[in-house]
């Protein structure tokens, strides 16, 4: 499945997500963003995890094991270009500000700030095709939410 996936993300012209690529290739842009720092704490996989149970209705074992399918597609994926842009296309506009908002919630999950974090979720949001506005709004409600 994995593989599957990441060969329609890296075609040259890949095509809209199935609903469960999205949900997968969603969960591998939160464990990108969490580990974008050098560390992967517990808070950031439990906030993963509750996002994932949140979004997609899921029961506690089945955001665990989505989680760590993403962690795999994570691990091998070349880039976050290609993850942004093929959720993009596999969402609604205004999901984009709540997307934006989910990878907000786990980069402030462990309580600190990191440069890192910063510099790709302000790519991310661009990719998305979102305002530094929106993401400095999705990043406030992310904190205020906690």
């Amino acid at each position: 499945m994995i593989e599957a996936l990441l060969r329609r993300l890296l075609a040259p012209a890949p095509e809209p997500l199935t609903e469960t690529d999205a949900r997968l290739a969603l969960a591998a842009l939160l464990v990108r963003i969490a580990r974008t720092d050098g560390l992967y704490a517990a808070e950031e996989v439990e906030r993963i995890d509750r996002i994932l149970m949140q979004r997609h209705g899921l029961d506690p074992f089945a955001a665990a094991k989505l989680r760590a399918e993403a962690e795999d597609l994570e691990s091998h994926a070349p880039d976050t270009v290609r993850f942004t842009r093929a959720l993009k296309a596999a969402t609604l506009p205004e999901e984009r500000q709540e997307l934006l908002e989910a990878l907000w919630s786990v980069a402030l999950a462990d309580g600190l700030r990191d440069a890192d974090e910063d510099r790709l979720l302000r790519m991310v949001a661009n990719l998305l095709g979102l305002t530094d506005v929106q993401s400095a709004e999705a990043r406030q409600r992310a904190a205020r939410e906690g």
